[in-house]
């Protein structure tokens, strides 16, 4: 198993009707991989409320998110696959289903930054449909 420190950027875009919404941050994280298996782990530290624990985890065709802390969530993506969960939240459970349309993965195994794009469609508690964009960078922090 290979683990490294990195920097973590992370993009999350979405958009509703006309309205576009764009969240950026950057937080000190580790990555592990083994075999086709890579995991990053970091901590959001969001203005408001308690830090984030966030665990990505990325297999070919196959990406889970894994928060804990503020919120408590985990939601799987898988291209062209439809996925279901629940959103633990300060102001209550909201259920979410999530349809992927795009994933790509450059692993940080076969150049000097990692990176993760993940397109797709979010409905939360059966009413409201929005786009999603997240892109996620990581690269190797220099010790």
């Amino acid at each position: 198993m290979t683990a490294k420190n990195v920097r973590v950027k992370l993009v999350t875009e979405i958009r509703e009707s006309d309205r576009k919404e764009e969240m950026a941050m950057s937080e000190a994280g580790q990555y592990y991989s083994r075999g086709k298996t890579e995991v990053l782990k970091f901590t959001e530290h969001p203005e408001e409320g308690e830090p984030i624990n966030t665990m990505v985890t990325m297999k070919p065709g196959h990406v889970s998110i894994k928060r804990t802390g503020g919120v408590d969530m985990r939601q799987v993506f898988q291209k062209q696959l439809e996925t279901e969960n629940v959103y633990h939240h300060t102001y209550g459970d909201f259920h979410m289903r999530t349809y992927t349309d795009q994933i790509e993965h450059q692993s940080l195994e076969d150049a000097s930054s990692g990176r993760l794009f993940i397109s797709y469609q979010m409905t939360l508690n059966h009413e409201v449909t929005q786009r999603h964009r997240l892109t996620l960078l990581f690269e190797e922090e220099s010790v």
